[in-house]
């Protein structure tokens, strides 16, 4: 059968040259003989595919000499404790902003390990938007300030960081990772589960400023200690070998395929605008995040009706655009244009939506 349109919210779509080369290299990796699935991590092949991997993420991001990169396992809800039992070592208290499951649950992990300062919210209105953040509410005495930057299911990002002055600022950056530049020094830690917009489920990557390595509590456990992995070069233990290997073969995509961050953003914005201009022109459809703090990787949208949504969902993934049902605690539809889903992906989206509608209107 052919490939169809993955609108995943992740495990998510991969580059079909990604997948490609993985398959041409399943059984022997580069004249090894062997899988990468199959070789020792402590191989001198498999050192080059992680050290590599390391440096192409260092080139594209554009990693100041002072941050150390580690690949971890659990998935960015590990470190949601990881974060508080490194950072939380001063004041024993930091700030939150409240955007969604994911940051609520970082949040309420936090609290287990300190004091959590709610900084601002917006449940009030299902996470629809990203609250106005008030300096005067910030706790000075902080160890750290922690956002979700990009919010999966409601489809919301931070247009802005937060100024945060000389208290760290942490940020889960697991569905926006890669999709466009950032600043990472900016940031105190950034972290990201790879499933996204990296590769496969199962890798978890940590972008950490030095002078925040090696303040971990006592009842830290070695494993979540990053002082572990950052003298181990990621390799403490068997990391997950055959995700870094796949992520290494989207970064050279990205860089040698794409053309970098600034080219992937260009492209990301575009596919967004396809369809973010068609829900605001349509007579069926909406989109349910305020337009200023629209995610350019996430676009929920709904009918206003639950069984037209419902049809919906069921005709396209009978025409080949899968994956479209919304999140269980919001319902509707989302559509996951992460840097994978090429253009032509968004444009027969679109297309097919103006049927629906014309036909459903």
């Amino acid at each position: 059968m052919s490939r169809v349109y993955n609108f995943s919210a992740g495990p998510s779509i991969l580059p079909e040259k990604v997948l490609e080369t993985a398959a041409s290299e399943m059984l022997d990796y580069q004249g090894s003989g062997q899988s990468v699935m199959e070789m020792s991590h402590r191989s001198k092949v498999y050192d080059n595919i992680i050290k590599t991997a390391e440096a192409d993420l260092r080139e594209i991001m554009q990693i100041p000499d002072n941050y150390k990169v580690l690949f971890l396992q659990g998935g960015a809800s590990s470190q949601f404790a990881m974060v508080p039992l490194n950072l939380m070592n001063g004041s024993g208290k930091a700030d939150y902003v409240i955007t969604g499951q994911w940051a609520k649950k970082a949040a309420a992990e936090g609290g287990r390990y300190g004091k959590v300062n709610v900084v601002a919210s917006s449940a009030d209105k299902t996470f629809s938007y990203i609250p106005k953040l008030d300096p005067s509410t910030f706790d000075k005495e902080a160890d750290y300030f922690h956002i979700c930057m990009n919010n999966t299911i409601y489809g919301t990002k931070y247009q802005t960081l937060p100024e945060t002055g000389d208290v760290p600022l942490v940020a889960d950056l697991s569905s926006c990772i890669l999709s466009e530049p950032v600043d990472v020094s900016k940031f105190g830690v950034i972290y990201a589960g790879a499933q996204k917009n990296c590769g496969p489920a199962g890798l978890t990557i940590v972008i950490i400023r030095e002078d925040l390595i090696g303040h971990a509590r006592d009842i830290t456990p070695t494993m979540f200690n990053y002082q572990t992995h950052a003298d181990n070069g990621s390799m403490f233990n068997t990391p997950p070998c055959y995700a870094i290997y796949v992520f290494g073969l989207v970064l050279k995509w990205l860089r040698d395929d794409v053309g970098g961050l600034e080219k992937m953003a260009e492209i990301n914005r575009n596919k967004a605008k396809l369809l973010y201009d068609f829900l605001d022109s349509s007579k069926l459809f909406k989109g349910t995040v305020v337009k200023e703090d629209r995610s350019l990787m996430n676009v929920p949208f709904v009918t206003g009706n639950e069984e037209l949504d419902a049809k919906f969902v069921k005709e396209a993934a009978a025409a080949g655009f899968v994956n479209l049902k919304g999140h269980r605690s919001v319902g509707g539809m989302r559509a996951s244009i992460y840097n994978a889903m090429p253009t032509e992906g968004v444009e027969k989206l679109v297309a097919f939506m103006k049927e629906f509608e014309a036909a459903n209107a």
